[in-house]
């Protein structure tokens, strides 16, 4: 029996070491084997450990994470655009900024400038920009910079509304509109400007500021002024006219034209907008609201919008440095196409959903034929679904619906620019809606 113990206990090193190989043999396996399926999300690992339990842990944290989410909640309601992420993080850190301490000190950017808030070399980059890619034209344009163009949006509404008026500025746009409109305008009752709907159905010999928003935010279409009165004054929102959505058929010229770096390069959380506005004036009303209402806009991150844009410009003015995967517009273009494919198919494989239809322009950017691919898919529920968020979101699929955006409760706006783990997720769970027999079911 002694002897019998000392066995057991001569052995059980040798066990224990046998299950640590196979731990490590397995979990080998498994990463290589994921590799191969997801390869782009494996840069960032770390390197060899050694210790088995981490490995194994790194293990379960890749299958947890290559394991779709189905009994999550897909929110595909804001259009944050966190697909850009994976193209920023192959730049490394090109784009990186760094600020001393006693950078951005003063208020003040450039005095001898109406709008004295604006960096210079933010102004220089979105100049540069607008010239590589032809979208509009920026010689005797003034610039003025925003916190998004939101507040840019808000500027222009406060600059062209007379304030001696005995009547309120009528503000319309053509349905579907985008959603935030009636809000922002409504928001703090101003006795200068008043929301009155759908630009198709305005009708009132009375003075009014229409809002032309091109790609249009949530149908992708591509829009023209609707109202035909003689008192009309046209904003035009162009945050979505760059050659990743939509083909660059002219170069707009238009009074007021508002852009973000949130819909152009994905940097949402930079928070920085411009307009380009031909009148000096207005330039200067718009100016003076920014100042009124947030003291300027952060030097910091006109600093760093100013880099990123640069660095978007370099890779196509001196291709000689840079990789042909790091062109940014077509790189861009290229996944917003992948997705819209991806969609199209989803929705072909039944009767339960509907989309638009673009019409196949040339790019003079890139030279290319193709139609608008939006960041937001307008889709329509077909058959007998009456309100198509919350068939959706019975589906944990959240949208927002049509009735926001002036139209019926049959469409929903569907942001394809988030995580690429997300969207994948969203198109299997479409596929399946799609293909239903019973749209209830």
């Amino acid at each position: 029996m002694g002897f019998s113990l000392m066995r057991n206990q001569k052995f059980m090193p040798t066990i224990k070491h046998l299950l640590i190989i196979s731990i490590a043999i397995n979990a080998g396996l498994l990463l290589k084997l994921l590799h191969h399926e997801h390869e782009h999300e494996w840069a960032g690992l770390p390197g060899p450990d050694t210790n088995p339990k981490n490995e194994v842990r790194l293990v379960k944290d890749v299958l947890h994470k290559a394991k779709p989410a189905t009994d999550q909640y897909i929110n595909l309601d804001h259009g944050d655009p966190t697909m850009y992420e994976v193209y920023w993080k192959q730049m490394g850190d090109k784009t990186t900024l760094v600020l001393s301490g006693w950078q951005s000190i003063s208020y003040f950017s450039d005095t001898k400038n109406h709008c004295w808030f604006l960096e210079p070399g933010f102004a220089n980059a979105v100049t540069r920009l607008h010239n590589l890619v032809g979208n509009a034209q920026t010689r005797n344009y003034h610039i003025v910079v925003g916190t998004g163009s939101t507040q840019l949006f808000q500027a222009a509404l406060y600059a062209l509304s007379p304030s001696n008026a005995p009547e309120p500025m009528s503000i319309v746009s053509a349905a579907p509109f985008y959603s935030s409109y009636p809000l922002i305008i409504d928001c703090l009752k101003s006795g200068l400007y008043k929301w009155k709907g759908d630009a198709s159905k305005f009708n009132k010999d009375d003075p009014y500021i229409e809002l032309v928003t091109s790609p249009n935010n949530p149908d992708g279409s591509i829009r023209q002024a609707v109202v035909n009165g003689s008192g009309g004054i046209l904003v035009h929102d162009l945050a979505y006219y760059w050659p990743q959505y939509t083909p660059i058929s002219f170069q707009a010229n238009h009074d007021i034209m508002l852009f973000t770096v949130s819909k152009c390069t994905g940097h949402a959380g930079i928070r920085i907008g411009w307009a380009l506005v031909k009148d000096k004036e207005v330039a200067k009303k718009m100016t003076k609201f920014i100042e009124i209402s947030s003291i300027g806009v952060s030097k910091d991150s006109q600093l760093r919008a100013a880099k990123i844009l640069d660095v978007i410009a370099d890779t196509y003015e001196h291709t000689e440095k840079f990789d042909k995967s790091t062109l940014f517009f077509h790189y861009v273009y290229n996944e917003m196409a992948k997705r819209w494919r991806q969609l199209r198919s989803a929705v072909s494989k039944g009767q339960t959903f509907s989309l638009l239809d673009f019409p196949v322009e040339k790019c003079n950017f890139s030279g290319q034929r193709f139609g608008t691919q939006p960041a937001f898919a307008w889709l329509k529920c077909e058959k007998s679904i009456d309100d198509c968020e919350k068939f959706l979101k019975k589906h944990k699929i959240l949208t927002r619906s049509g009735t926001h955006f002036g139209s019926s409760e049959k469409y929903v706006r569907i942001s394809l620019i988030s995580h690429k783990e997300e969207y994948d997720e969203f198109i299997r769970r479409l596929s399946l809606l799609s293909s239903m027999n019973s749209p209830h079911e």
